[in-house]
């Protein structure tokens, strides 16, 4: 018989501790910056080949990890509501309901999606080290292109057969991003581990 593994504390737990008198407070703080910081790596543009990089997933991940399931997955929804209400947060100009039914819908369910499991896994102790940081993150990667992948192979216009939907899907929503996922993965493997080892320094030199 296994006993069930109770979550451990988040970095945002460890750097803000929980209190009932601040509960609702610290959540809508947290959830209103991380919605911002989604909204920043969006518009930010790393040239690479052959499409340029945005930050997006990145941040996604991060933020799942730092704050665990339910607050990340309030955040990436304050994230989407602020979109679908128009407000410009996503790549490019464009927002508002129209921009839900376009080719990246999936991806933006595979947002809520990762940062669910990411932050589960993270709640479980996985962003402490970096093996477990690295599986951690290529799963919420993995996640996010199989629900973009899954809408675009919906959404193909050509409607050629399975086949051909699957090859639409995977030169349009994956084939340009290998390395940028590959960058940012790694990235995201590293920041975790990293910061962790920060707080415990500071913790052991005070």
């Amino acid at each position: 018989m296994t006993a069930t593994q109770l979550p451990m504390p988040t970095l945002s737990q460890t750097l803000w501790p929980v209190t009932q008198s601040s509960s609702f407070v610290r959540q809508a703080i947290l959830a209103i910056t991380g919605s911002l910081l989604l909204w920043v790596s969006a518009k930010i543009q790393v040239p690479l080949w052959p499409v340029p990089m945005t930050m997006q997933t990145y941040v996604v991940l991060a933020l799942a990890a730092f704050m665990g399931r339910r607050l990340a997955v309030t955040t990436v929804l304050l994230y989407l509501l602020e979109g679908l209400a128009g407000l410009p947060v996503f790549a490019g100009s464009v927002a508002g309901p129209a921009y839900f039914v376009g080719t990246t819908t999936g991806y933006l369910v595979g947002f809520l999606l990762a940062a669910y499991m990411v932050g589960y896994m993270a709640e479980r102790g996985w962003d402490r080290k970096i093996l477990p940081a690295l599986l951690m993150m290529t799963a919420g990667h993995v996640i996010i292109f199989i629900s973009g992948l899954t809408w675009l192979i919906i959404l193909n216009p050509k409607a050629l057969g399975l086949v051909d939907s699957l090859t639409f899907a995977y030169q349009v929503g994956l084939q340009p991003f290998w390395l940028a996922t590959i960058l940012k993965t790694t990235l995201a493997m590293l920041t975790m581990p990293f910061l962790w080892q920060l707080v415990k320094s500071r913790k052991i030199s005070s």
